[in-house]
């Protein structure tokens, strides 16, 4: 994972903004890092480097880096509100630092807060890595392209993504 060149390549405003998220939440770094690596170790194993586009991988790898960030937060926290709020705040602050044109960043906002309300509405805190993948995958056979980021606010509860997935 590129995750330590990502935070190289950070100016110094961009870094002190990550250090200072995460110093406001010292406990949580290494679980969100763990979280991280887990979220693309399990999306290189499923899509290969097709998760690396704006296909419906790239929608799942989202939701699932929430889902992962928000469940291993729990365990120190055991708050759900707590959790989802931690895993928006890290994402949300992921998308500035590393900003994408508007419309694939507002579709990787909207796939990050599908993750968070299903990890919160399907009680994921308990559920096993396979059991979350499962539902994450089932979740895609129902997501929506779009191209317009007013199609992605009328798609409040599927994933959106911009282009066909090419296997």
């Amino acid at each position: 994972m590129a995750v330590w060149n990502r935070i190289k390549n950070l100016n110094f405003k961009q870094f002190f903004s990550l250090a200072g998220t995460f110093m406001k939440r010292p406990t949580y770094f290494f679980p969100t890092h763990r979280a991280t690596l887990k979220t693309v170790q399990i999306c290189d194993r499923l899509f290969k480097k097709a998760h690396h586009k704006n296909n419906v991988t790239n929608a799942f790898r989202h939701a699932l880096w929430n889902v992962l960030i928000a469940k291993k937060c729990f365990a120190k926290n055991d708050s759900v509100e707590k959790s989802v709020e931690w895993a928006k705040t890290i994402t949300d602050l992921h998308e500035k630092l590393a900003p994408n044109d508007e419309l694939e960043m507002s579709m990787d906002l909207h796939n990050n807060e599908i993750g968070r309300k299903l990890f919160a509405e399907k009680q994921m805190q308990n559920m096993e890595e396979e059991s979350i993948i499962a539902v994450l995958k089932e979740k895609m056979q129902t997501a929506v392209k779009v191209s317009s980021i007013e199609e992605i606010k009328g798609n409040k509860s599927e994933f959106v993504y911009i282009e066909d997935l090419i296997t």
